[in-house]
Parts: C-alpha cells; sequence; structure tokens
C-alpha cells in the first residue's frame, strides 16, 4: 500500500504517544464503516493509556451498529447535534485530530470549522478519492481498498504495538475493524480485495465472533423496514430504458414508516440484481436536501455520476451525493424528473 510508508507509520506512532486528548472525528450520518472505524480507533488508543480520548460525530450512529458502543465509549463520544457546544470544545481541545472516512472537512457538516480552525495535528485516514491533503499532517488515502475500517486495519498491523500479529489487537477493535469492513464492503459483495479476506482470516483467526456481527446488522431491524422495502420494490422502484433504476423516498414515505437512519442501508444494491439494470440510484428527502446514494456495476461509474449530476463523488461503483431543494430541483415533486433526465444523459453521453 502506497502510503502505508515507515515514515508515516512512525510518525503517527510518534504523534500519538505525545498526545494526552485524542479527537476522532469522522463523516455526518456515520455509517457502519465510519462508526467502526472510529471505535476500532478509540479502544486502540485506549489499550495504550491514552485515556483522554474521546469520539465526537456530526449525528447519532445507526442502531445497527449500537452494539459496538461499550459503557465507556458512550461516556467518551459527543454527538454534535445533541451537544453542540461540548462537542466544538472537545475539537478545540485536542491536541491530535484522527480523521476517519472522509476526504475533506466539509464531510463532517457541524464539526467543519472547528477543524478548520483547529491548531492540533491532523490524522486523515481514509478510502475516497481526492483526499484534501494538505490539510494533514499524514494523510493515509486508500481508494483501492474495501473501507476505512480495512485501511485502518493494516495501519494497526504494521505498528508496534501490534508487531503485525492481530491477536494483540483489542478485542472491541477488532470487532469493530470487522463490522465496519462488513458493513462498507455489503457483507463481501462488492469492493473487495485479496487485501479485504486477508483482514477477514486474520481477524476471525483472532477470536472475531463474525456470526455476532452478522446477527447484529441484519437480524436487529424493525417490521418496518421490511414492508418499507417491500413498498420500494412494489411501488416506487422505476427503470428507465437505458438500465438506470431509481427509487425516490420523500418525507411522507419515510415518516409513515418511521425510517430511523440506517435502515435503507443495501437497499440502493438490490435492483443491481436484474441483468438490464447498470446504474441503481436512490433518494431520500432530508429537510432542504434530497440525499442520493448510487451503485453500479463494472463498466459503468458511479462515481462519475455523482460528481457530474449529484454534488458528489465516491468509488467508481459506489458513490454518494446530494441535491438542493431551491437548487437544483425547485421542490421534491421535481426529483423524479431531474433523476431521469440526468441519468438519461450521463448514460448515452458518459457526461
Amino acid at each position: 500500500m502506497k502510503t502505508l510508508c515507515k515514515d508515516s507509520i512512525s510518525s503517527f506512532v510518534h504523534l500519538i504517544r505525545d498526545a494526552a486528548r485524542p479527537v476522532i472525528v469522522t463523516h455526518t450520518k456515520p455509517d457502519g464503516d465510519a462508526f467502526g472505524s472510529s471505535i476500532a480507533m478509540y479502544h486502540f488508543l485506549i489499550s495504550l493509556g491514552k485515556d483522554g480520548t474521546r469520539i465526537v460525530l456530526s449525528n447519532r450512529y445507526p442502531h445497527s451498529v449500537d452494539f459496538l458502543a461499550d459503557s465507556r465509549s458512550v461516556n467518551d463520544t459527543i454527538i454534535c447535534e445533541e451537544n453542540k457546544e461540548e462537542a466544538l470544545r472537545t475539537i478545540s481541545e485536542g491536541d491530535l485530530i484522527i480523521c476517519l472516512d472522509f476526504n475533506s472537512f466539509p464531510r463532517t457538516g457541524m464539526l467543519e470549522d472547528a477543524l478548520s480552525e483547529s491548531t492540533a495535528a491532523k490524522v486523515l485516514i481514509d478510502h475516497h478519492l481526492g483526499p484534501d491533503a494538505e490539510k494533514f499532517r499524514i494523510c493515509f488515502s486508500e481508494p483501492e481498498i474495501s473501507s476505512a475500517s480495512e485501511l485502518l486495519y493494516h495501519i494497526f498491523m504494521a505498528m508496534p504495538q501490534t508487531g503485525g500479529n492481530a491477536d494483540k489487537l483489542p478485542e472491541q477493535a477488532a470487532t469493530a475493524l470487522m463490522t465496519g469492513m462488513i458493513t462498507d464492503t455489503n457483507n463481501f459483495a462488492n469492493s473487495t480485495y485479496p487485501s479485504t479476506l486477508a483482514m477477514a482470516s486474520s481477524l476471525i483467526a483472532s477470536g472475531v465472533d463474525r456470526d455476532m456481527i452478522l446477527r447484529n446488522l441484519f437480524q436487529r431491524f424493525g417490521e418496518m423496514r421490511l414492508r418499507l422495502l417491500g413498498h420500494i420494490l412494489k411501488d416506487l422502484l422505476r427503470i428507465t430504458e437505458d438500465g438506470v433504476a431509481y427509487m425516490i423516498l420523500d418525507s411522507e414515505t419515510l415518516r409513515s414508516h418511521h425510517v430511523a437512519e440506517g435502515d435503507t442501508e443495501g437497499f440502493v444494491n438490490m435492483p443491481l440484481s436484474i441483468e438490464k439494470v447498470g446504474m441503481s440510484i436512490m433518494l431520500k428527502e432530508d429537510g432542504d436536501t434530497v440525499r442520493v446514494s448510487i451503485r453500479s456495476k463494472p463498466g459503468i461509474s458511479a462515481n462519475t455520476c455523482a460528481k457530474l449530476h449529484f454534488n458528489g463523488g465516491g468509488h467508481e461503483n459506489a458513490a454518494g451525493g446530494k441535491l438542493v431543494i431551491g437548487k437544483e430541483i425547485a421542490s421534491m415533486e421535481q426529483a423524479e424528473e431531474y433523476v431521469r433526465s440526468h441519468a438519461h444523459i450521463y448514460m448515452t453521453t458518459g457526461r
């Protein structure tokens, strides 16, 4: 891995050694990879005696991954949307900022200004394209990897504290790393590399209970999630002549099905099981914005489509973005026409 040079690892080790108040941050609306890598980093630092470690999140993590949070990490996690003053103060007082699973400060929402203003050393650990590298003392950036959790695993293995032995990871950290990787690969269905399988094998050999993780991730949803999926597949799924599937979830649909953060995880992947579908797009109304998830089959770039038409980006076959109501679209009612027309442009011209 090109960024795992000895000098970068050594510099990171020294920054950790000298830090008394490390702060771990990730992107808004943290998913399994964001929260899993954050929890793994937290327990690794705690195992080194860094009791001043704190996690600062813009928003609360989804129910599907709350099994990773033990009582200690809960007490040391500050949610900005619930306690903004404490969250921003924690960042300003931190003497090392570890940034996980995002490539630039705007991805952190309410934390952006505090991160920009902090004079502490900042370390980026991320797998998205186009990192804002000059903002960080150390930049571990590997787009050709499954997840931030996998990248963090390889960083841990390169550090003297483990000597390449996964058995030396704290149990909670190892479980969190496996969880983050499983969620970002959709349980090994996408973005899976030889290094990903090597990581999984090593962690399972070290004692990680993968069956427990799978039960927690995929067998604890509420009844309404399944009913929502049925409604989407029966009534909301549309497929264009260009082979683009799309689903639009407006605020009324989300409200009537009591949708919580994380409840729609994986839905956008499902239309790709249809042979003629090359790209799948899901839109979710979220206040004055529409959150966009895009997945595609090899040969069709979800990343390029997201960049050109949805103010976003990501990986070649898994990307995201957003539309601003009142800017790209006049109202939520205009979302369908926007998706159809812009998807057609992209699928027929590549632009």
